[in-house]
Order: C-alpha cells, then structure tokens, then sequence
C-alpha cells in the first residue's frame, strides 16, 4: 500500500483515538447539533469542544456551519460509525474471551 495512503488512515485512527473526542462523535450519531448542545451533553467545556472539533474538521470526520451565532457541527460521513461499532464489537469480544480464561484460572 502507498505510503501516503497509510499516513492518512492514521491520521484519523489518531483524531479517533482519543475520548472526548469519541463522546462528540456518538453525541452527533443522531444528527447535527450545535457546539452549544454538545458541550452540556458530554460535560465538556466549550473551548476544548470547539478545539477538538477542529482537530477532526481537519481530517475530515466532521463539518460545520454557521447558523447565526450557533456553529453547527455534523459527521461529515457515516461511516464512521461503523468504525466506532466494529471497535465496539472487538472490545466486548476481548472482555468476552478475558472472562472466559479468567474463569478457567479458577
């Protein structure tokens, strides 16, 4: 695989990998929403919101306007979703097999 294409997949495996950043991305799973209702929604300060919403704009995870004074915020594609589910998915599979052997050790 070219170089550069890897380079950018971990550039949004980084803006990904980090919680609040995470906590905005499922606060949007239900559409768009203004900094104003997300910030209350993941008990977050509006500031490092608005920073780390930029730091995703740049990569490209999500978009935003201006509506009035609101900045509206929305995932630029859904698909991202399906990457925070199958990483969901994995992590309950790894509890699943963690419990398992712990089980066993018994």
């Amino acid at each position: 695989m070219e170089e550069r294409v890897l380079e950018l997949k971990a550039e949004i495996l980084k803006a990904l990998a980090q919680p609040t950043r995470m906590k905005i991305l499922e606060c949007l799973r239900d559409g768009e929403k203004c900094i104003c209702e997300i910030v209350p929604a993941i008990h977050g300060e509006q500031s490092n919101i608005s920073r780390h919403i930029s730091l995703m704009q740049k990569t490209h995870l999500v978009s935003t306007r201006k509506e009035g004074v609101r900045v509206m915020v929305k995932v630029s594609d859904p698909n991202v979703f399906e990457i925070l589910d199958s990483i969901g998915l994995l992590l309950k599979k790894q509890i699943m097999e963690t419990g398992k052997l712990a089980q066993q050790l018994k």
